[in-house]
């Protein structure tokens, strides 16, 4: 699958979760790990490990069958790599020690990738 196609489908998941702040990012050119970064938070260590559960079982449904994950069992903060993207759930207090955006971003302007 394209990666703007699994980004869409990780974007859609993520907003069906009621998860917050979602950013995508597109790191093609920037790095070789993946081609969109989406970083996102939960409200609660319990939301943020429901958030990655459900993007999990969407993506295996879709046919995504090589996903990686860690932090699932404390869940201050998941990543779930599914090859051409790279998925950050977040609490809120740990998403802004980290501040993942602001080392990906090179420009204040809105990501080019949207949900829909």
């Amino acid at each position: 699958m394209d990666a703007d196609i699994l980004a869409k489908a990780v974007l859609k998941s993520l907003d069906d979760s009621k998860a917050e702040d979602i950013v995508p990012i597109d790191i093609r050119g920037k790095s070789s790990l993946a081609d969109v970064m989406v970083v996102a938070s939960g409200r609660s260590h319990r939301h943020v490990g429901a958030i990655a559960d459900r993007l999990l079982s969407e993506l295996h449904e879709a046919g995504y069958r090589d996903l990686r994950v860690e932090g699932l069992p404390h869940c201050d903060w998941v990543l779930v790599d599914a090859g051409d993207v790279l998925v950050h759930i977040f609490r809120p207090e740990v998403r802004g020690f980290y501040n993942l955006e602001k080392m990906w971003q090179s420009e204040p302007t809105a990501p080019r990738l949207v949900a829909g």
